[in-house]
């Protein structure tokens, strides 16, 4: 076969203005391009003086039964669970990332070139988080533990359908700017280090969001319509266990942070702190996604009003609680 005969059929499908987009992602990616040591950590320790997360994000102004010194320790413990949640997905992220740029191998090297960035992108994004998580695990309280194996985690997520999978990366990608420019750019009772993190951290995902979205929309383009509805029934299961990682770890995080209080927390108080901690978790890493109108709008678009309805109606427990 002529491999050149391939070129247009590729050039047709994937699109001029598609290649553009992939330009301008390499374009950003190497304008944004930030080092770990050298402009995030600069030498700095975190401060327990000091909040980790917003209350916009940890919803810890809701538990006033709290003291301001209690409230700030809870933000820290949900600031190393935000590392420790962000280091795991980004663990499948980069795999998927890798396996979808094989697509690209052997045709459009601009496409290629976006993505391999992105791997290597998402790899400093996993050091990063791994760092920060050690560096609060040596300021804080033995006894924090993960209520999840990012390896495991990777490989229920990855034996998933590509567009499922796809999915789920963009709407991570688009909650995590949402929570840096609603939640934590505007704040100034932060932790000067913790505010960096999610300053460099969303430079990246900017032009990661927009990577997901074309590979979303070009894997959509391969399915079939009863693929794409199993898709659809992979997104909701893929939701459904993210919400059984919060819920484990909320239910850690709050065991650990009554341990380390210091003082005792009669049964009111440990069940507001047990529904409080999962509602926080559930806003931080579903709510701020399902509320960002761009996810929706591409999630409308690609697919039915009965496969939203199936969506809205799972989401629907989680959200409202």
């Amino acid at each position: 076969m002529n491999a050149t005969a391939l070129l247009p059929e590729y050039a047709t499908a994937h699109g001029a203005i598609h290649t553009s987009r992939y330009a301008r992602c390499i374009s950003a990616s190497k304008r944004v391009r930030w080092d770990i040591d050298a402009d995030v950590i600069r030498g700095r320790q975190f401060d327990l003086s000091q909040r980790f997360l917003p209350n916009g994000l940890s919803k810890v102004d809701e538990l006033t039964f709290l003291s301001a010194a209690e409230a700030r320790l809870l933000t820290q413990v949900q600031g190393r669970t935000y590392a420790l949640i962000f280091g795991l997905v980004e663990r499948f992220i980069n795999a998927k990332v890798l396996e979808v740029s094989r697509d690209h191998w052997l045709k459009d090297q601009t496409a290629l070139q976006a993505l391999i960035r992105f791997s290597d992108e998402e790899l400093k994004h996993q050091e990063l988080f791994r760092r920060i998580e050690a560096m609060i695990a040596a300021a804080m309280p033995t006894g924090y533990r993960a209520a999840a194996d990012a390896n495991a985690v990777a490989e229920f997520v990855l034996g998933k359908s590509t567009w499922s999978v796809l999915a789920l990366t963009c709407f991570i990608e688009l909650f995590t700017q949402k929570h840096y420019t609603e939640s934590i750019e505007t704040e100034q009772d932060l932790s000067p280090v913790w505010k960096d993190v999610f300053m460099y951290h969303w430079r990246e995902e900017c032009q990661h969001a927009i990577l997901d979205e074309l590979e979303w929309q070009r894997e959509d383009t391969k399915l079939s319509a009863a693929e794409r509805d199993r898709a659809v029934s992979d997104l909701i299961e893929l939701v459904a266990a993210v919400d059984g990682i919060l819920q484990g770890q909320a239910a850690a995080d709050v065991e650990y942070f009554a341990r380390i209080a210091g003082r005792e927390f009669n049964a009111e108080e440990h069940g507001a702190l047990d529904a409080g901690v999962l509602r926080a978790y559930r806003w931080q890493y579903i709510g701020s996604g399902v509320q960002h109108p761009h996810f929706m709008r591409l999630l409308t678009s690609l697919t039915t009003p009965a496969q939203m309805t199936r969506i809205g109606a799972a989401l629907a427990p989680i959200v409202n609680s």
